[in-house]
């Protein structure tokens, strides 16, 4: 999902979120205007009005190089954002920017010949565009996504046997069955999910900790060329996603104990009718 220029705060007093969406607005509109020192005052003024991030602000900041990029995105952020466009979703994500990950998943799962899956946990579900692409290689599906609302559209098409609000790193380390006993899965997808994390070694610690050996992850991430990147991991690209570096991911998933069996560059989305780079991952628990 791209970010939303028009901010519509909801989780604050009617004259918090005047003051709230005034500063944000007033950066927003700097910004575009080509003054950074205004918008980047006008965002951390923001930023101490609403210290759970609704609005993305520190993203933003980023973004724009006034500070160091966040090790994730704020959870407040990523809810609103994908709540707001929920009704949409599909609309915006398939159509306008040709998004088509979970079905380059389904090819890879065929070309790789592996599978058919028992049990698959589907992080950052959305929709449940994933669950379906993925519906005749797996057995049971449980989709988890951040956005309350996006989750509510996910149940209706009646994709998951399980479906559950949460972030996707907590539930990975936290969840356990109304038993007390920890569930586990043969195949978790994560298909936009990196471009909202920024540092992906709490993930995939998680990831390993969820699957038996031979589980499989599959995922997606944007990516920058090296003369962007610069040494760094990760960054914050000019559309406000985080975009990671192909060894920060290999070396990342190494140590994690995964096998890559496939990093292939993709064309993950478009953006202005830009293509946006990035990589499909196939890995096996070792």
């Amino acid at each position: 999902m791209s970010d939303n220029d028009n901010f519509a705060p909801h989780e604050h007093d009617e004259q918090e979120n005047d003051a709230l969406a005034a500063a944000y607005n007033r950066g927003l509109d700097l910004q575009k205007a080509g003054d950074h020192e205004g918008a980047i005052e006008a965002y951390r003024h923001a930023l101490t009005l609403d210290p759970v991030d609704t609005g993305g602000v520190s993203i933003r900041l980023a973004a724009m190089g006034a500070q160091d990029a966040p090790e994730k995105m704020p959870d407040a952020y990523v809810a609103t954002l994908f709540d707001q466009h929920a009704d949409v979703f599909d609309d915006i994500l398939v159509d306008e920017l040709g998004y088509c990950v979970p079905l380059l998943v389904r090819d890879l799962i065929r070309r790789l010949e592996i599978g058919p899956f028992t049990r698959l946990l589907d992080l950052g579900c959305g929709t449940g565009l994933t669950g379906m692409a993925l519906a005749d290689c797996t057995v049971h599906r449980t989709g988890v996504d951040l956005s309350e609302r996006i989750v509510e559209l996910a149940y209706d098409r009646q994709v998951y046997e399980d479906l559950y609000v949460g972030e996707a790193v907590e539930f990975l380390q936290e969840f356990e069955e109304e038993d007390g006993s920890q569930p586990s899965w043969d195949l978790i997808t994560a298909t936009d999910v990196f471009p909202y994390l920024g540092a992906v070694e709490p993930f995939l610690a998680g990831a390993a900790g969820r699957l038996g050996q031979g589980g499989c992850l599959a995922f997606s991430t944007e990516t920058l060329p090296e003369e962007v990147l610069k040494g760094r991991t990760y960054m914050v690209g000019a559309k406000n996603r985080f975009a990671q570096g192909e060894a920060y991911i290999r070396t990342a998933l190494e140590a994690a104990g995964f096998e890559i069996l496939a990093m292939e560059p993709i064309v993950v989305r478009l953006e202005e009718n830009e293509p946006v780079p990035g990589h499909l991952v196939m890995a096996r628990l070792r």
